[in-house]
């Protein structure tokens, strides 16, 4: 038996061992990746579902010494803040994304893409400083609006590189056809382009949002809170995150049952809206395969 052919299995056998080692230590790192996962949601679900009720989706809160009560004014005043933020997000962030991705070859759109980019790593806490001081500040009290505005800062990047990306997706044809029969450029984009991209626009709108319905730090610096229900976007309100929070780190042992059932109601919308986004996706994906 020659040298080369005792070789040749020898090395088979060290490729198949590293094989082997790979793919053991991605299994190790897909188990530390989700067993912490499931661990939160579980006992999110487990503690959290204990104490939710129907008093705890449409009462008002009571004072700590009574016990009681419900969250009914911060779910609404989330809704509220995060409503606010998506209704300037969307227009500001597609249109961004749109002028990237069809007139964006320059310095200008290359400048746009990398701020885009920073802002969508930017810290919420730093979001919640500029809003105070512009608006807070210039209004002389807290409020809702505030609030949206801050979280918009946090929506508008990754819609607008969400919509960048989609509207790259568009088949080149799709734009070559449609000037061929002469609409102009702007129309094209519109009325082509963006349609078309538009189960993938969809998808990161949905993500941006269930990504803002969590954030607490922005809030504390612009809505604030409040025990009632909200007298309009120009006042305080009460949401669900900074809710958590102090109840959290109260020293009322039924506040921090609700901060569990809470955390249940926010991890749920955002459960919701990011399986939605997902499905979404994928359905968009095999619709384009031909699917």
């Amino acid at each position: 038996m020659s040298t080369s052919s005792v070789q040749a299995p020898l090395r088979l056998r060290l490729r198949l061992a590293r094989d082997r080692v790979l793919v053991g230590l991605c299994v190790l790192a897909l188990a530390l990746a989700i067993i912490p996962l499931v661990w939160v949601l579980w006992e999110v679900a487990k503690v959290g579902g204990g104490h939710l009720s129907l008093e705890f989706l449409t009462a008002l809160p009571e004072p700590p010494t009574r016990g009681g009560g419900g969250w009914a004014n911060a779910i609404v005043g989330s809704l509220v803040v995060v409503g606010i933020a998506v209704a300037i997000g969307i227009p500001v962030g597609v249109g961004t994304g749109i002028y990237m991705s069809e007139y964006g070859e320059n310095v200008l759109g290359r400048g746009v893409r990398f701020l885009c980019e920073v802002m969508a790593g930017l810290p919420s806490i730093v979001a919640g400083i500029v809003a105070y001081s512009l608006i807070v500040v210039t209004m002389g009290r807290f409020s809702a609006l505030a609030g949206g505005v801050a979280l918009s800062a946090l929506f508008v990047p990754i819609v607008a590189i969400t919509a960048q990306e989609a509207l790259k997706m568009v088949p080149r044809h799709q734009r070559e056809a449609s000037m061929a029969l002469g609409v102009a450029e702007a129309p094209t984009t519109l009325r082509v382009i963006l349609p078309a991209a538009m189960g993938n626009v969809l998808t990161g709108i949905m993500i941006a949002t269930a990504r803002v319905a969590g954030e607490t730090a922005p809030l504390l610096f612009t809505a604030f809170n409040s025990r009632y229900w909200m007298e309009g976007i120009d006042q305080p309100t009460a949401t669900v995150p900074v809710n958590i929070y102090a109840y959290a780190i109260s020293p009322f042992e039924h506040w921090h049952s609700q901060a569990w059932a809470g955390a249940l109601v926010l991890v749920s919308v955002v459960l919701i809206l990011n399986v939605a986004a997902r499905t979404l996706w994928a359905r968009r994906a095999r619709f384009m395969a031909g699917g």
